[in-house]
């Protein structure tokens, strides 16, 4: 009960504080002279694509009150869902390590297969490596992520005695990404993505579908790497709408034939089509290359 009440108190700030996008980490202007995106640029991205595709369902489960998308005839999400309480911040962090440089549907696998393997996570800590990498191959690089598990689960046992990160949900988002950044192996993305899903906290990861997207609308400069966009994307987008951007921009840059991951990237600017709903938001340049 009393971590649910801190919970719901740091969403009613969050709410509070919308348009305060910015934490200390983030309060130096990556690109100064780049004003994009503005405040209503995001919303109209988001209320497009939220037309043309609906709620994306896969994301459902993380939403929470505050992150709740304006009412849409084409979605499908049932009942608003608090939290995904069934999942520990330990669990949401090695399912995210999972997911890397594999698809959904392998990774999901792969982090079923440990659990079943191993039930509970000193179970994982006891075990050989190669107990760890035969349970998680199916999501690949199975040796480097059996390592990274590994490291993660031994450096918690020595600073907290166990095996579980439940602390961070007592901490700011500053707190989070020094602690969660400390950690062998994990980097950047990875502690977005914790924060925005399994944190509940107003952050934006940049995957390749949300990199590739946005330098489209040229909401980042052209020369702009994956670190930078996400520090600059992070103060430029309004927090309400975080969440629901980041969803939409995965799901979109999976589904849309223009914005999809397998497209070359020396595209042909003929190639968004009008059935793409970023169509008109996208500016024609002499250069359409994503590197």
């Amino acid at each position: 009960m009393q971590r649910s009440r801190k919970r719901k108190q740091r969403q009613e700030e969050s709410c509070n504080n919308n348009n305060n996008n910015s934490t200390s980490s983030d309060s130096v202007e990556t690109f100064p002279s780049h004003p994009r995106p503005t405040h209503q640029e995001c919303r109209s991205v988001r209320d497009a694509l939220l037309d043309f595709h609906g709620f994306p369902q896969e994301f459902a489960k993380y939403r929470t009150g505050n992150r709740a998308p304006p009412p849409n005839p084409n979605s499908v999400v049932e009942t608003e869902t608090e939290t995904d309480t069934e999942t520990t911040v330990l669990d949401g962090l090695v399912s995210t390590l999972l997911s890397q440089n594999t698809t959904e549907v392998n990774a999901s696998r792969a982090f079923v297969s440990l659990k079943s393997a191993f039930p509970n996570w000193e179970d994982v800590l006891a075990a050989e490596s190669k107990c760890i990498e035969s349970a998680i191959k199916c999501g690949g690089l199975a040796t480097t992520k059996a390592s990274c598990i590994k490291n993660l689960l031994t450096s918690l046992v020595k600073k907290k005695g166990k095996p579980c990160l439940e602390y961070l949900r007592d901490m700011t988002i500053d707190e989070v990404k020094q602690e969660l950044c400390g950690f062998k192996g994990i980097g950047p993305k990875t502690v977005a993505c914790v924060l925005m899903f399994h944190l509940h906290r107003d952050d934006f990861p940049v995957d390749t579908h949300v990199f590739r997207i946005t330098k489209d609308l040229g909401w980042i400069p052209a020369s702009s790497d994956r670190e930078k966009a996400y520090l600059h994307l992070n103060r430029r987008i309004p927090n309400d709408l975080k969440f629901d951007l980041n969803c939409l921009f995965v799901t979109h840059g999976k589904l849309c034939d223009r914005c999809a991951k397998k497209i070359n990237s020396k595209r042909s600017k003929t190639s968004c089509t009008q059935s793409c709903p970023l169509s008109t938001y996208i500016p024609i340049t002499d250069s359409d290359d994503i590197t």
